[in-house]
Order: C-alpha cells, then sequence, then structure tokens
C-alpha cells in the first residue's frame, strides 16, 4: 500500500507541475486557452493573476515532492489536505471540474496515504 500511496502522490504532483506551466507559461497560448476556456482577451486580463496561481500550484507540487523524499507521512498528509481544499475551493468558486481533476485524486492519496501508515 505504501507504493499506491506514494505512485499517487508524485503523479498528484506532476499534474501540479503542468498546472504551474499551464497558469504561469501557456494561460495566454492556444494550449491554455483551450485548457481554461478562455478568449485572448480574457487571458490577457487574467495573465498576472495566472501566474501567481501557477507558482501555488508549484508550492503544491513542491511540498508533495518534499514529502516524498523524506517519506514522511505527516508531510504527506499535510500537502494532501492543502491540495484538497485548494480544489474545494476551486470546485466552488471556478470550475466544477475542479473538483474531479485535483480534490478527487487528493482525497484518493490521502487515504491510501492513512491506510498505508
Amino acid at each position: 500500500m505504501p507504493l499506491a500511496a506514494n505512485v499517487a502522490i508524485a503523479l498528484i504532483g506532476l499534474l501540479h507541475v503542468y498546472i504551474l506551466v499551464l497558469e504561469m507559461f501557456l494561460w495566454d497560448k492556444p494550449t491554455g486557452l483551450r485548457a481554461f476556456g478562455m478568449t485572448p482577451e480574457q487571458a490577457a486580463a487574467t495573465k498576472v493573476l495566472a501566474g501567481n496561481q501557477g507558482l501555488y500550484n508549484g508550492f503544491l507540487a513542491a511540498g508533495l515532492f518534499y514529502g516524498l523524499a523524506l517519506d514522511d507521512a505527516a508531510w504527506k498528509v499535510f500537502f494532501l489536505l492543502c491540495v484538497l481544499v485548494a480544489g474545494l475551493y476551486g470546485a466552488a468558486t471556478a470550475s466544477r471540474k475542479i473538483l474531479f481533476i485535483q480534490t478527487v485524486p487528493a482525497a484518493i492519496g490521502l487515504a491510501l496515504v492513512l491506510l498505508s501508515s
């Protein structure tokens, strides 16, 4: 079970690195526009905010990878909870699909960590 938990955490971390790239570097490019369903005008108006969001997603990824490197369940649980809460907030305020992209994987990872402890 610890292997499954670690694989889940690594995948969630990689997902957040991908979100970082989308929000910080591809926000106003065709890939970012498609991913977030925006017009070029909307992207231009929100580019600075998106970069900030991307940076936060990078911190989430870094925390998850840090927990893996330390092999410390407390760090893993803390950052999975951070991802879960961020996903709940995003689903409530921005897009319901964030619930499935961010929150559900974090909940699965959290369950796996707790079951393997």
